[in-house]
């Protein structure tokens, strides 16, 4: 009867996890069921079908969409991963309407997105480099200036660039950082703020007719590099306009140029750029230099709005240096988020 009496309990427990395993390929069962046989699953869905595929287009061929009318190529540029959205919305109404033809035009956006922007989902953190430098947009109605330049100093960055400086603001900034860095050079502006010495300091003509733009080479203890502040004009959207950056786009122009004649071969740029890796209008500058949230961070690193980042306009890139990790740092005062990236100097050529 003891021994009955185990085998009956024995039963009874592993019947639990069957019957919750029963359940589960019953509704399987039901879910494949409702498509098994019917033929209007083709039919059916065609207009989110037709989204889908829409969406995909928009992703896989953005850079053939003119910027003649409003500069709408590089707005839809700007906020492209936020396309991404729509995959999963399409995926549930396609599967509530039973739609293959919807199915597959969903897959097919799903991997158009992760195509463009999968890269970005993992983590590309690495460790060790020599050199840490950060940027932020201070925003010149910042409240609280000297608590965010103790913010900025407490990310331990080598080099930092601040942009947006006001003429009031500049002092305040000199005095809270003073203790960290020891060498400091502002140009209109922008600013740099260093712990290793800054020589051949300049602004960079970025055709404003007011400085926004500067450059220094900091010598650092593994070799000097040549760093670039820049703060591109603003970006507006206007309903009678559309996406208005023709003064952004030229001052892009005139920043790459600069770069392009730099004589040291190790390059940083810092700034407030106005724009996406991804948008068309900063070639000039994307062309020939490597985003280090692009090649090193982990997610995309929206900096703006700081409220709710939703693109990252503060960008951190370089050239003949390898970029190590990248991140954006906590929300100060400012209506953007600060963005640091270490690097490696010692073995870049």
């Amino acid at each position: 009867m003891a021994q009955q009496a185990y085998v009956k309990e024995t039963a009874d427990g592993g019947s639990g996890s069957e019957r919750q395993r029963g359940r589960f390929q019953r509704l399987l069962g039901r879910t494949v069921s409702g498509w098994r046989g019917d033929r209007r699953i083709w039919r059916r869905g065609i207009v989110l079908a037709t989204i889908a595929v829409i969406v995909a287009l928009v992703m896989l061929l953005h850079a053939q969409i003119p910027n003649a009318v409003g500069n709408l190529g590089s707005l839809t540029e700007t906020f492209l991963p936020w396309l991404g959205l729509f995959v999963p919305l399409l995926l549930v109404l396609a599967l509530v309407r039973k739609s293959a033809t919807a199915l597959i035009a969903v897959l097919l956006a799903t991997a158009v997105w992760l195509n463009l922007f999968g890269g970005l989902l993992s983590d590309k953190d690495g460790t060790g480099g020599d050199l840490t430098v950060a940027t932020h947009n201070v925003n010149a109605e910042n409240a609280d200036p000297s608590g965010t330049a103790r913010d900025v100093a407490a990310s331990d960055a080598d080099v930092v660039a601040l942009e947006e400086l006001t003429t009031t603001a500049v002092p305040v900034y000199e005095k809270a950082l003073a203790s960290t860095y020891k060498y400091r050079a502002v140009e209109g502006t922008v600013g740099l703020w260093s712990k290793y010495p800054l020589t051949g300091v300049k602004a960079v003509d970025i055709k404003l007719g007011w400085t926004r733009a500067m450059r220094a080479t900091v010598t650092a203890p593994d070799g000097q590099v040549a760093v670039y502040v820049a703060h591109l004009p603003s970006v507006r959207v206007k309903m009678a306009a559309g996406f208005t950056a023709r003064q952004r786009d030229k001052s892009a122009n005139a920043l790459g140029e600069a770069i392009s004649d730099e004589k040291l071969p190790r390059k940083i740029l810092l700034g407030d750029l106005n724009g996406t890796m991804n948008d068309r209008a900063l070639n000039a500058v994307t062309a020939q230099m490597r985003s280090t949230q692009g090649a090193a961070g982990s997610g995309f690193g929206f900096s703006w709005p700081a409220s709710f980042p939703m693109a990252r306009i503060d960008q951190i890139m370089v050239q003949g240096i390898d970029p190590v990790s990248s991140w954006t740092l906590p929300a100060t005062g400012s209506d953007h988020l600060p963005v640091a990236a270490r690097v490696n100097i010692a073995t870049s050529s």
